[in-house]
């Protein structure tokens, strides 16, 4: 089980003039944290007081307790919100993104390990690991279903299918 409290989005402006804040959603979608309840500051050591909430163009509108002006909700610009895994019910086979990072990356076959998977990468069509190897050598591997034989962030693995060329060839460069 990874942390209790996790990163939902971070503030990034006020909206209008009564303190509604406008959260950049670092998740699946302002959708996906609109069923969200309750938000925390500080990594959750803070409850942020949360009122309501409501998608505008891709982003979220959130109202939150004691900010009712523009000057109080430019105060929290940048602030980093979080929500409590227990809030959240996840389809089965997916994961937090938060969970996925620094898993050993290992061939699902073979058992050979590739290194660690250190970023997703969101494409539009699918996402992107970057896998970093033991040398530093990295990665580019693409996230899709046929490709990755098990995820199981319990157990620190997930295992790969690789097309040949992935993993045998120069490293990707910056």
């Amino acid at each position: 089980m990874g942390k209790k409290y996790l990163e939902a989005g971070k503030i990034v402006r006020s909206h209008g003039v009564r303190g509604e804040l406008v959260l950049e959603p670092w998740a699946d979608s302002a959708e996906f944290l609109k069923k969200i309840k309750r938000f925390w500051f500080d990594e959750g050591k803070t409850d942020a007081g949360f009122l309501s909430s409501r998608v505008h163009q891709g982003r979220l509108l959130l109202c939150l307790e004691h900010v009712d002006t523009v000057d109080k909700a430019e105060a929290l610009r940048g602030k980093v919100l979080y929500l409590c895994r227990e809030d959240v019910s996840l389809k089965p086979g997916t994961y937090f993104l938060q969970d996925l990072l620094g898993l050993a990356a290992v061939d699902g076959k073979t058992g050979r390990k590739y290194g660690m998977l250190q970023e997703v990468i969101p494409t539009g069509a699918n996402d992107v690991y970057r896998i970093v190897g033991e040398q530093g050598q990295e990665y580019l591997f693409p996230a899709v279903p046929h490709m990755i034989q098990r995820i199981a962030p319990e157990e620190g693995v997930i295992e790969l299918l690789p097309i040949p060329g992935i993993f045998d060839g120069e490293e990707v460069e910056a």
